[in-house]
């Protein structure tokens, strides 16, 4: 057996052997970086939930709505479409007439179209469909056809997308500032629980720095017990969110797709990612709050 796996097998065991020791203190690190972590996946999934329904709108609404008056002439129809299809980010323009609008209607209102058969004249206009590769592309074919002659009226929702993206960041930017604050709260206390175990062993690490013990060999131990407290409030976090939005996802998710035909984001999509982030931030916190107590000592 070398040295250097000697060295580096003692280590691993000295910091097995200081988060036992500790492992009351433990427990409020272990507790912080899961709390942490915990938040970090509920702020994760909300953004992702977020930027779903964000995407799925677009989709839906990703066109202008151009509505003529009855009495529009064949060459006015031709000039608008003409000038919407020569707009950039247009895919298709489409003609609907007030009798396919009407069908259209009746399929939507499946079981109470019925209550559309009685109407004297049809009250729907006829309609030029511009599908956008964007709603971003909106205003320009707004303004491409805005003072044409023959338009009763222009819908588009950008409105509506801009608010939800809109949203979207102030969710973010939210989640983001309490996470941070919660892994600056877990960062002092994994420092302060190392700091506790240094203090303990002030003299054994005196002596090591007397007889030539570098300090990366008086650090790794530590650094162990900090990683270890990180990897086990990961693996506890990871369990929690799993199951935790996979019982809501199966209670909800149907739910809501038929009140608001929105879908939420599911676990299966989500594991993989969200254990890996998990472990490496937990590990991460860990090993640095044991840095930032083993600082000042070794630095003395």
């Amino acid at each position: 057996m070398s040295m250097s796996f000697r060295i580096l097998k003692n280590i691993i065991k000295q910091g097995f052997q200081g988060m036992w020791r500790n492992r009351g203190m433990g427990l409020a690190s272990v507790g912080s970086i899961t709390a942490v972590l915990v938040i970090l996946g509920l702020v994760l999934i909300m953004i992702l939930s977020i930027n779903n329904v964000v995407i799925d709108t677009k989709n839906k609404f990703d066109e202008v709505q151009i509505f003529l008056e009855d009495e529009i002439s064949n060459e006015q129809l031709n000039r608008v479409e003409n000038e919407a299809k020569n707009t950039k980010g247009v895919l298709s323009v489409i003609f609907q007439s007030k009798e396919q609008a009407l069908e259209i209607m009746k399929e939507e209102w499946e079981e109470d179209a019925y209550l559309l058969e009685g109407l004297e004249s049809n009250p729907l206009p006829n309609t030029i469909i511009v599908q956008l590769e964007d709603i971003e592309y909106a205003d320009s074919v707004v303004d491409k056809v805005k003072d044409l002659q023959g338009i009763e009226e222009i819908k588009y929702n950008k409105d509506i997308i801009e608010k939800l993206v809109l949203f979207a960041n102030y969710v973010r930017g939210g989640g983001l500032v309490i996470v941070a604050i919660l892994v600056f709260v877990s960062v002092f206390i994994i420092s302060n629980t190392i700091k506790i175990t240094v203090t303990a062993r002030r003299r054994e690490i005196d002596i090591m720095k007397y007889v030539g013990a570098t300090n990366g060999y008086i650090r790794g131990p530590f650094i162990i017990e900090g990683l270890l407290f990180g990897l086990i409030g990961a693996i506890i976090s990871i369990l929690i969110v799993n199951y935790g939005y996979g019982y809501f996802f199966n209670r909800v998710s149907d739910k809501l797709y038929v009140l608001f035909t929105v879908y939420l984001v599911p676990p299966t999509a989500l594991i993989k990612d969200v254990s890996i982030m998990f472990i490496s931030i937990g590990a991460g916190i860990g090993a640095l709050g044991s840095l930032v107590s083993l600082k000042r000592f070794l630095n003395a």
